[in-house]
């Protein structure tokens, strides 16, 4: 969208404990304080709810979903409100996350080159991430009892759906995109020796687990989502820092994919998957944040009421990273369906 095309003074707001960045000049969607709608700017916050009034029934992602699906006919009042309502303060209100419960939360599995480029791609892989994991700007992630090997972050490049999307071609893809926003797939590991295993693959989904925000930036603001810089810092210290260029199947792709097993509605997320080098531990009294270029910046403090400690400069090395991907190479490739055969041609 270009509805923001306004003379606005190009600066960086940071709000409480820097919870959340936006870049300059730019403004997203999203929700504050009671998950009142908003646009959101460097200016400050301009509440919407006059707007969607009538297509509010009360629940917050509803209201999103609707927000997102009506966004062409809400255009030109969004438009007149840029230009004509006052802004309140960044560091007057509290922002939420965007998508408060989305509907499907798919998110990609090992889906980056991390140096090495196979070709034919290995399979596209991806898995369910509990939609009740989702917090907001300056949320707390909450370190369950489950005693895992580590508790990791992965910072990552969050896609929001627009619009119903069946059986797409990869080229169709990037039409059905709403907008983008920045997510952190927080990860318990294998159990430690002597831990219970959990009752299924779920070390991903505990509540607190899914930090996103601090906005959507519409999809016109994004000219290529494969060549966005993602970096993450932990108190900080920068560790993760790469590009989704280096992504083994790109989000046209990944959406494509998956929309021939199941039908995308306006409102789900898509995680695209994380480059792991330099993975590193989350926990107790830490603060974390996420960037992403053209998109924002969020932060989250870490709560571990057991106090349990990694050595936080025990990092995943790239070295790891290209062992395990060289020796991808020589092992069977499944492909992709429906757009690689088995043995991974197209």
């Amino acid at each position: 969208m270009n509805l923001w095309n306004c003379d606005l003074t190009a600066y960086t707001v940071v709000v409480r404990d820097t919870n959340f960045m936006l870049m300059e000049g730019s403004m997203k969607i999203g929700f504050y304080n009671n998950f009142i709608p908003c646009l959101i700017t460097t200016n400050g916050v301009i509440d919407i709810s006059d707007i969607v009034a009538n297509i509010n029934e009360g629940e917050p992602q509803l209201l999103m979903e609707r927000l997102i699906s009506s966004f062409d006919s809400l255009r030109p009042s969004l438009e007149t409100a840029v230009s004509n309502s006052q802004a309140t303060p960044l560091d007057q209100v509290q922002l939420r996350a965007p998508l408060p419960r989305p509907g499907k939360v798919l998110c990609g599995n090992t889906n980056y080159k991390e140096y090495v480029p196979i070709e034919p791609p290995r399979p596209l892989r991806t898995f369910f991430k509990s939609p009740d994991a989702v917090i907001g700007p300056g949320d707390t992630i909450s370190l369950p009892k489950f005693r895992p090997t580590i508790f990791n972050h992965e910072a990552e490049l969050a896609i929001v759906i627009g619009k119903q999307a069946k059986n797409l071609q990869e080229d169709q893809a990037l039409g059905h995109v709403f907008g983008y926003t920045t997510g952190v797939d927080v990860s318990a590991r294998a159990p430690e020796d002597g831990e219970a295993g959990l009752p299924g693959g779920y070390g991903k989904s505990f509540d607190t687990f899914l930090p996103i925000g601090p906005a959507i930036t519409t999809a016109d603001e994004i000219s290529n989502p494969n060549n966005l810089q993602v970096r993450y810092w932990v108190n900080g210290e920068l560790r993760q820092d790469y590009n989704t260029d280096d992504m083994e199947h790109s989000v046209a792709y990944t959406i494509a994919a998956l929309s021939h097993v199941m039908t995308l509605m306006p409102g789900d997320l898509i995680l695209a998957g994380t480059n792991h080098s330099h993975l590193g531990p989350l926990q107790d009294g830490d603060f974390a944040e996420i960037e992403i270029e053209s998109i924002g910046r969020n932060g989250n403090h870490v709560q571990d009421s057991l106090k349990r400690s990694w050595d936080p400069h025990d990092l995943r090395q790239p070295e790891v990273l290209v062992a395990r991907r060289e020796a991808q190479k020589t092992q069977p490739n499944t492909g992709t369906w429906p757009f690689q055969k088995f043995g991974g041609e197209s």
